[in-house]
């Protein structure tokens, strides 16, 4: 690592990014662009190859197209994804996100491998900014005042003090810098996992996700570049244990059984069954998200349910939302920064909330595998479709671009109870599918509230 001060292994830098996800590289990207010297770390020397964390919604696009991944997306065929369906297991539709009703100037998913991704983001990193991999970070460092000014890390077997005046925590649902600070967080994990699979091929339809809601719970299929098939399957945490080959054709036979709509794909499937990831799923919120220097990003600070693709999203619009705070800072003032960072948590609570909140909900209604369960989430997602106005809600809710969140006239009208009595006098934004901000905009409802 070069250094500023010769041999003693220092670097002085306004900002140290600690995580190189999308969360890292997104805060990265952002406070970069501000002109602020920014030193992103990871303790990883390569990047694993991981399936998940592929599709990008419409309310991250903005983003991305202004720090110039986008056009490194588009350039290496990003596949474009105008809906995301819900369907039965034999292929009847039960509810569509039509992302083009949005209107807007990319009023699209964009999906790609996550390792892609990141490679794109990490290719638009501003000039203010270097990356260094390898780099282990053991503890943090403090001022005088006892508010944190960096962190201590080791790197190639060497100590290495990083001096900032911010440290962004984006190291992941582990993470050791909110350890550091005291901040408390518990996950919950989820009764089920995801089987993934990666299969050569086309799909008939090319441009939707769709979640096939099932006795077994939720499959997901999609589309990614350079012809390839994207496969979720819901499983138990033991469901595959040390399966042989003879079990796993088995275990696809009778997927294929449960989930008709799969027929299409079940040769290839059934070719690939050794190619698969398991991948555990987890929700929480930590209860706070700053300290004096210090501030949590992305999965550092929250986890969903992966079934609504808010993860990168969520995180790329805190990154959004942390520099709008930051940028008439004078950074050599740490008061001035704390208090922009307890602005910035305070923008981020309820946000954080809705979004769970929404991401939850979406997977109660999907993954559930008990006969009530299914029967409530079917219900509940037909009569989403029945009324334009919550088709339309429901959308731009899932799109990043904004939070109206359903309240109980809402779930009245979802569970057939009441007609939609505000479909007629229903208003969207004025300018469809525009982020204002750091993306919360409000749906107009004619002024009522539940």
């Amino acid at each position: 690592m070069t250094t500023e001060h010769g041999t003693d292994h220092r670097v002085d830098t306004d900002v140290v990014v600690c995580g190189s996800g999308v969360a890292g590289l997104a805060a990265a990207c952002a406070l970069g662009r501000l002109g602020l010297k920014v030193t992103l770390s990871d303790k990883r020397p390569t990047q694993p190859s991981v399936w998940k964390g592929e599709v990008l919604q419409p309310g991250s696009l903005d983003s991305l197209h202004a720090w110039g991944a986008l056009g490194h997306l588009e350039a290496r065929q990003a596949v474009r994804l105008s809906r995301l369906v819900a369907r039965t297991a034999d292929g009847e539709e039960l509810m569509a996100m039509d992302f083009a009703a949005l209107g807007g100037e990319r009023p699209w998913m964009l999906a790609h491998g996550y390792s892609t991704i990141l490679e794109c983001m990490a290719e638009s990193l501003g000039p203010t900014v270097s990356l260094r991999r390898g780099v282990l970070v053991k503890g943090l460092s403090t001022d005088a005042g006892g508010r944190i000014s960096g962190v201590r890390a080791m790197m190639d077997g060497t100590a290495v003090d990083i001096r900032a005046r911010l440290v962004v925590a984006a190291d992941g649902m582990s993470s050791r810098l909110r350890k550091l600070v005291g901040i408390n967080a518990e996950p919950v994990a989820y009764d089920h996992r995801l089987l993934s699979f990666e299969l050569p091929g086309p799909l008939p339809v090319g441009d939707e996700v769709s979640a096939y809601v099932t006795d077994r719970g939720l499959v997901m299929v999609y589309p990614l570049p350079d012809a390839r098939i994207r496969v979720y399957v819901q499983v138990r945490a033991d469901e595959l244990r040390k399966a042989g080959p003879a079990e796993l054709r088995r275990w696809c036979e009778g997927l294929v059984d449960q989930v008709p709509a799969l027929n299409p794909i079940a040769k290839l499937l059934e070719e690939n069954l050794e190619r698969r990831q398991l991948l555990p799923v987890w929700r929480y919120r930590a209860p706070s998200l700053v300290r004096p220097g210090i501030v949590l990003l992305g999965e550092a600070a929250h986890v969903v349910h992966p079934l609504a693709a808010q993860g990168m999203n969520t995180s790329i619009d805190e990154a959004e939302g942390l520099a709008a705070r930051l940028a008439a800072v004078d950074f050599a003032d740490g008061a001035a920064v704390d208090r922009a960072l307890r602005g910035y948590e305070n923008d981020r609570m309820n946000k954080i909330q809705a979004v769970h909140t929404m991401s939850h909900n979406a997977a109660r209604m999907m993954t559930s595998t008990s006969r009530g369960g299914r029967a409530i989430g079917r219900r509940l997602m037909r009569g989403t479709a029945r009324s334009s106005r919550l088709s339309y809600l429901t959308t731009y809710n899932m799109s990043g671009l904004g939070m109206r969140p359903l309240g109980r006239f809402d779930r009245l009208v979802q569970l057939g109870v009441m007609p939609d009595l505000r479909a007629r006098s229903f208003a969207p934004p004025r300018s469809p599918g525009h982020r204002t901000g750091s993306g919360t905009q409000v749906c107009r409802d004619n002024g009522q509230k539940d």
